[in-house]
């Protein structure tokens, strides 16, 4: 494309749009339609000379442009209470239902992995002995010793903010580092899995499995969980830069990136009720059944509110994303 015949051709387009803009309030009505279909040339000006010929100074021009006709023509917005009870009743659960065809097989195959673990070091005395002496594992698995008592070193509130902290910063890294094409989430779903596997196979070898089991379900069961839809996200974000889909990939990873963002601001709750869980209900006298019942009720809940609400919004559109007033104007490419 020649770049100065585009701009002679359309100069002055951009600049009758620019003087409607000056004088926005004092509009009459044929000017203010002029100005909504001006605004519109001029977005798919700047989309045709971004993907065509993308001159610096052309594009900072129409982007400012754009910008200030996109503010006029759909009106300012402020976050209101509206927004967060929209993001937690449709926004969240939706991104989280769309997700699950990446975070659920990533659930069970990381699943699957730990016991795989567990029991290679479980049936495997020399693997334990790599892991630690005999004298120390004796200590860790023994009643009372760290494995029960880890749960109980610090007060309840602090080791709940403790876990918390940890777990959200865990599941942000999965988000974040999803867009290096998902490597380091892999990373970072193994060292967990790693954990876990060993305390099976330790705590089995001890023939203290069942505590074990009662001492990571209650507060587990919702804690990997949030893990694995983290993961899973963080692993559909690498995708995306491989393939974008029927859009280009700025689009698509532009769509998965505010969606992942969201995401993190929704586990970063769930997580709060584990990290909750795992301070006060996980060292509490209550017995294991108990305990374990609330962990099974708090995971079920959780996935009620993805299936249920989330799938009736997704079904309804709902994407996770920005509302559309919100998401910059983008036109269609073909398949």
């Amino acid at each position: 494309m020649d770049l100065d015949v585009y701009v002679t051709a359309h100069r002055a387009e951009w600049e009758r749009l620019d003087q409607l803009l000056r004088k926005s309030g004092r509009l009459t009505g044929a000017e203010a339609d002029e100005l909504v279909s001006l605004y519109q040339r001029a977005a798919t000006h700047l989309s045709i000379v971004q993907s065509s010929a993308p001159d610096p100074m052309l594009t900072a021009r129409l982007t400012q442009l754009v910008a200030r006709a996109r503010a006029t023509v759909t009106g300012t917005r402020r976050s209101s209470w509206r927004d967060a009870a929209r993001f937690l009743t449709a926004g969240f659960p939706a991104a989280v239902y769309r997700s699950r065809h990446w975070w659920v097989p990533t659930a069970v195959l990381s699943t699957l992995l730990a016991v795989l673990i567990g029991w290679w070091i479980g049936t495997h005395p020399e693997v334990q002995a790599a892991i630690g002496a005999p004298a120390d594992l004796r200590e860790m698995t023994r009643p009372g010793g760290q494995y029960e008592t880890y749960y109980s070193s610090n007060p309840a509130a602090s080791f709940a903010a403790q876990v918390w902290t940890n777990n959200a910063k865990a599941a942000a890294m999965c988000l974040v580092l999803g867009a290096f094409l998902g490597i380091p989430v892999l990373w970072i779903l193994f060292v967990n899995m790693l954990n876990v596997g060993v305390g099976i196979g330790l705590m089995s070898s001890a023939g203290r499995l069942d505590v074990f089991l009662g001492l990571i379900l209650p507060h587990g069961l919702l804690e990997l969980t949030a893990v694995f839809v983290a993961a899973g996200t963080g692993l559909r974000l690498g995708w995306t830069v491989i393939d974008p889909g029927p859009t280009t990939r700025r689009a698509a990873l532009a769509e998965r990136g505010r969606a992942a963002v969201g995401m993190a601001i929704g586990l970063a709750l769930v997580l709060f009720v584990s990290g909750l869980i795992e301070g006060f209900v996980t060292p509490s006298g209550l017995p294991t059944w108990a305990r374990i019942t609330i962990g099974v009720a708090a995971e079920l809940l959780f996935l009620a509110y993805v299936y249920v609400l989330g799938g009736r919004a997704a079904r309804a559109g709902e994407q996770g994303d920005l509302e559309e007033a919100d998401r910059s104007a983008r036109l269609p490419t073909a398949a």
